[in-house]
């Protein structure tokens, strides 16, 4: 099972919508996929159709009890393939109810031991903060995607990024970050600064920016308010055409197994 963390400290960058969508998209190509909501705020599971305040088991239950494991909270979905770990507001605590377990950045690589075998991919929708749930997901991760919205603050945040990867892989060692390459989200073609910001991202980071971008879209607006992804929805759209494009670049172009970026050189630059 390879798994894939959505990551950004940022919030509003579309890291939900990314891993939605991306989860969806690797389920209709016939990947046994699960997504995982590690936001307290749960808008991946309102985006799969479930209310979060209605869930009786959460990926709460499953880091704080050693008897839940993830088999115990995972949900169908309307996409075939695609499974639900669901989360809501009582995961807001969960970092300070880890605080005293012993070996407690690594639980979530612990119990997705448990399910390796049942699913081909594993996408993690991370909280917006770089905290205890987002450091148990980096470790647990094959990979890590970051979407950043084209905008001028983009860079600062993407510099913070790698120095909390270098970071991780000093103090975690041997394990590290595993960055698969950044999206360009909420993109908007028609304004000269957005074209600019997309060229000199591209120009800085080279080729660790995906092909694939995602412009802002009204349907992809839309679709979490259905309980579906945008492939669901609005299956002919351009949203979702721009999301199957991510799993292929992702599948097909990146070796999620030995991918490792020089991380230290991007922040020296």
């Amino acid at each position: 099972m390879k798994t894939i963390s959505i990551v950004n400290q940022k919030g509003g960058c579309g890291k939900t919508t990314t891993s939605v969508n991306l989860a969806a998209a690797f389920a209709e190509k016939g990947y046994r996929t699960l997504l995982i909501d590690l936001d307290p705020q749960g808008h991946s599971t309102i985006g799969l159709g479930y209310e979060p305040d209605e869930m009786s088991l959460t990926i709460y239950d499953v880091l704080l009890n050693v008897q839940i494991g993830i088999s115990n909270v995972i949900l169908g979905t309307k996409v075939e393939w695609l499974d639900l770990a669901p989360s809501n507001v009582l995961l807001s605590g969960a970092e300070l109810d880890l605080t005293g377990i012993v070996g407690r950045e690594f639980v979530m690589g612990e119990k997705l031991r448990i399910v390796r075998d049942k699913y081909d991919f594993c996408v993690i929708d991370c909280p917006p903060s770089l905290g205890l749930l987002t450091l148990n997901a980096l470790l647990a991760s094959t990979g890590v995607v970051v979407p950043v919205q084209v905008h001028y603050y983009a860079m600062e945040g993407l510099r913070q990024l790698f120095q909390t990867a270098n970071i991780i892989a000093e103090r975690f060692d041997p394990c590290h970050v595993n960055i698969l390459g950044i999206l360009l989200t909420l993109v908007e073609n028609n304004t000269l600064l957005s074209r600019q910001i997309q060229q000199q991202m591209r120009e800085f980071f080279g080729d660790l920016v995906f092909n694939a971008v995602i412009n802002r879209s009204v349907k992809l607006a839309e679709a979490p308010s259905a309980g579906e992804p945008v492939l669901i929805y609005a299956p002919e759209s351009k949203a979702a055409a721009e999301y199957r494009a991510l799993a292929d670049e992702i599948i097909n172009s990146r070796n999620l197994a030995e991918q490792i970026i020089n991380q230290k050189a991007l922040v020296r630059r």
